[in-house]
């Protein structure tokens, strides 16, 4: 072997270890993040991609030109289609996830133990990051159905979403909060888009949704058939509210959904969520991320409800503690004590 020989190879040698240890560097630089959502045909999706793509800055990328840094400086977060809000809690508390959405009334029970949780060990290792927006329950059905009102349901065909969804626990509330239950309908478990098509073929004759207006999979639906939102609202909403504080009556405003007037129904809040076990470090930058300039026109432009997303709404209707990390940055922020 020539020193010529000898050399590139020494030098090649260098180059490898070099690129080796750099790479090593960067693995150890990154930090994953997941964020549990929902059916991608409903509104949790969409937001958690937004919120994800706000928070993320993998290492190497540049800065933003206005507003500072973009996200959390080697975090790269992604959202995950789940099955909705008890789903998120459970891969929360479980390891599985490291974040996730779910509606506030949801999450508290499961803290707390109480309610639809009564029974099973408060989750005490759950913890809030963000209030997020509001969201309503959308009671679709024809509108030749002949469907008008909650206790029309019972004899009919109902999709209730899937066990583990927060749209099944508001569905049975409803329905016990009208005089029903689950067993007065013929109840069946479809999401998003499955639930539309069953609509239109005639399969079911209603289905509920609770997701942030509008709802995707709804704006095709009701472009595609003339559907009805069934009110949610007299002495059954009023049960239901007196009793449970989490729930608000509000309207879904006229022209939401093609051909659909203003509805009357309930609503609740959505809001993100994380373990206790998370870096106080880690989701104090997480929580700044969020609000920076620059995640600001992220979610004015990402989605219809990402307007509705601010810092001063943050703390709304929070019933599960604040994560030391989010706490932190909202007494920075001048909007907690």
């Amino acid at each position: 072997m020539t020193l010529f020989t000898k050399s590139l190879k020494t030098l090649a040698l260098g180059v490898f270890m070099s690129g080796a240890l750099a790479a090593g560097a960067v693995a150890q630089d990154i930090k994953f993040f997941t964020i549990g959502t929902g059916g991608t045909a409903y509104t949790y999706y969409p937001v958690g991609g937004v919120i994800a793509n706000a928070i993320s800055k993998p290492p190497g990328s540049r800065e933003c030109s206005e507003g500072g840094s973009c996200g959390v400086e080697g975090l790269i977060a992604s959202a995950v289609s789940s099955r909705g809000s008890v789903d998120n809690v459970n891969a929360i508390l479980s390891g599985l996830r490291n974040s996730g959405f779910a509606q506030s009334d949801v999450a508290y029970w499961a803290y707390t133990g109480t309610g639809t949780m009564e029974g099973k060990e408060p989750a005490k290792d759950l913890r809030t990051i963000a209030a997020l927006f509001e969201e309503h329950i959308h009671l679709v059905a024809l509108a030749d159905s002949g469907i008008n009102s909650v206790a029309d349901l019972k004899g009919k065909r109902v999709s209730l979403d899937e066990p583990g969804s927060g749209t099944y626990v508001d569905a049975t509330l409803i329905l016990e909060a009208n005089g029903l239950a689950v067993t007065d309908v013929s109840a069946e478990a479809l999401k998003g888009n499955a639930a539309s098509e069953a609509l239109r073929n005639g399969k079911i004759d209603a289905f509920f949704v609770v997701a942030g207006y509008p709802t995707g999979s709804l704006v095709e639906l009701a472009s595609a058939e003339k559907i009805k939102l069934v009110p949610i609202d007299g002495d059954g909403a009023k049960a239901l509210t007196d009793k449970y504080g989490f729930f608000a009556q509000s309207d879904i405003p006229e022209g939401t959904y093609e051909g659909v007037d203003a509805t009357s129904t309930v609503a609740v809040g959505a809001q993100w969520f994380t373990s206790a076990k998370e870096d106080e470090e880690l989701i104090y930058n997480i929580t700044k991320a969020l609000w920076n300039d620059n995640s600001r026109k992220l979610l004015d432009v990402g989605h219809a409800k990402g307007k509705t997303i601010t810092m001063e709404t943050a703390m709304n209707g929070v019933g599960v503690p604040l994560h030391p990390g989010a706490e932190k940055f909202y007494k920075e922020a001048g909007l907690m004590e």
